[in-house]
């Protein structure tokens, strides 16, 4: 049986001490610590910890891998034998953005509102994979389809195709709760004014363009000021600008309004001046930027291809250290909901997951440490089904030449796909599972990118291992 004190012990002396502990919370699979000086943590002591799967820092936490189901009882010896207060994670998060820069803040932001609704869109994603199996011609039949060839089975894709489009479909209402409780406000609030933008009596954003052709699109007219009824379904800066705006007005007045009068001033007010201002100045000029910004990348892309493939798909697992990452899940969904109907930089994600994983797997065969050869294993497994936490900080970063190979085999895999034009249909689960997500005329071209970063850094990682001198890294091997 796991012995969780004296788990706790090491890993408290480890990172310095008790008292170089700011403040102390976990998440479903690490420790993380907000810590007074970084540079006191004996990061191989915390290696030989067998609880410990990697540690690294971020966004202003040193953050421990323990795994799930075992953090929580580490977590829970700590707070006891220590003595230090139970924090939430929002009080890690105050205190570790105390010592981020504002480039970082900003990222971190977008992180906190998207990594929440991340399980919804993931969903989504996933059944949408199996919509495309179910709908796409080419794939089990000549240019037909399975409904094409088993009509019965039409009513069942369809009603897997609208669980699957609903959270694309309300996804304002989504990112409106997210944001607006992250900015401080009522998130029931933002959920509300994420609905009014998708509104059924609103023209759905989706049929913008053709409406525009004719000449149809509907109007208001506000005392002679004509404003487009049009929705903002899929659409990303619209409500985040919005639900900046209005947890900041609701806060606003909040402190200005007495306590017995709230409920029926700060809501009808902050909802009905926000609302104005989104469908007035908002949502227009947000939308035209975004549309600016869509076309400006997918030209870049167009032009040259090969190049942001190599770039984007070798450097993608290096944001990931940055958490930079999280930032161009607001750009996959904005692809989504463009004319190109799909993402070109999500499948390059789902690559990387897979060369990481493989070369978290070649390290299995050249390590001599049982404990690292059985986490070098885990976590190879772990990455190529989407999660590449253990595998890059546990095993590859530590060594540096299995992250070195990944990086140069996801990018040559990366240059491949972009070249040949691979869309996804959605986001959904990395690392192999991801070939579900790709629209099913580009599996091909897909496929080929996952033999490359199956094969190339797993070899490429275990040629340089078994060719290099032993003695050049063997204190680092064993």
């Amino acid at each position: 049986m796991a012995d969780y004190q004296a788990a706790a012990d090491q890993i408290v002396k480890a990172i310095g001490g008790k008292e170089n502990i700011d403040q102390a919370t976990h998440c479903v699979t690490r420790l993380r610590f907000v810590l007074k000086d970084e540079g006191k943590v004996d990061e191989k002591a915390l290696e030989q910890i067998d609880e410990v799967k990697g540690s690294f820092s971020a966004n202003g936490q040193y953050q421990v891998v323990i795994g799930q189901g075992v953090v929580n009882r580490v977590y829970a010896e700590m707070v006891k034998r220590t003595g230090i207060g139970e924090a939430t994670k929002e009080d890690v998060k105050r205190a570790s953005d105390q010592k981020l820069n504002p480039l970082q803040r900003a990222v971190k932001t977008l992180a906190d509102i998207f990594i929440p609704i991340l399980p919804a869109i993931v969903t989504a994603g996933l059944l949408m994979g199996i919509n495309n199996i179910l709908t796409a011609p080419d794939i089990f039949f000549d240019q037909k389809s399975i409904v094409d060839v088993y009509p019965a089975w039409a009513d069942l894709a369809n009603m897997i195709n609208l669980i699957a489009g609903t959270a694309f479909t309300f996804l304002p209402a989504l990112i409106g709760w997210s944001a607006v409780k992250r900015f401080g406000g009522n998130p029931l609030l933002g959920m509300v004014l994420g609905l009014m933008l998708v509104h059924p009596d609103l023209l759905n954003a989706w049929g913008y363009g053709a409406a525009e052709k004719t000449g149809d699109i509907p109007v208001w007219n506000l005392f002679g000021l004509e404003v487009q009824k049009v929705g903002y379904q899929g659409q990303v800066l619209p409500i985040l600008v919005a639900s900046y705006l209005l947890a900041k007005l609701e806060l606003f007045i909040t402190k200005r309004t007495p306590e017995s009068i709230q409920l029926l001033v700060v809501a009808p007010i902050t909802l009905l001046v926000i609302g104005f201002l989104s469908f007035i100045v908002i949502g227009p000029v947000t939308f035209a930027i975004g549309n600016v910004l869509t076309s400006g990348l997918v030209a870049v892309f167009q032009q040259f291809a090969a190049l942001g493939g190599l770039l984007y798909g070798g450097l993608y697992a290096a944001l990931v250290i940055t958490g930079m990452h999280h930032t161009f899940l607001a750009v996959d969904i904005q692809l989504i909901n463009s004319k190109l109907h799909g993402t070109f930089l999500w499948p390059m994600l789902a690559l990387s997951n897979i060369a990481q994983g493989s070369a978290a797997l070649a390290m299995m065969f050249v390590l001599k440490d049982e404990k690292q050869k059985g986490l070098s294993l885990t976590s190879s497994i772990s990455a190529y089904l989407g999660i590449t936490e253990p595998a890059m900080f546990g095993v590859n970063l530590r060594y540096r030449f299995p992250f070195i190979f990944a990086l140069i085999s996801s990018g040559l895999a990366g240059m491949f796909i972009a070249s040949q034009g691979v869309l996804a249909s959605s986001v959904g689960v990395g690392g192999i599972p991801g070939i579900f997500s790709i629209i099913p005329k580009y599996w091909g071209a897909f496929a080929i990118g996952m033999v490359i970063v199956l094969i190339l850094p797993f070899i490429g990682t275990l040629l340089y291992a078994k060719l290099k001198k032993k003695k050049d890294f063997s204190d680092e091997l064993n």
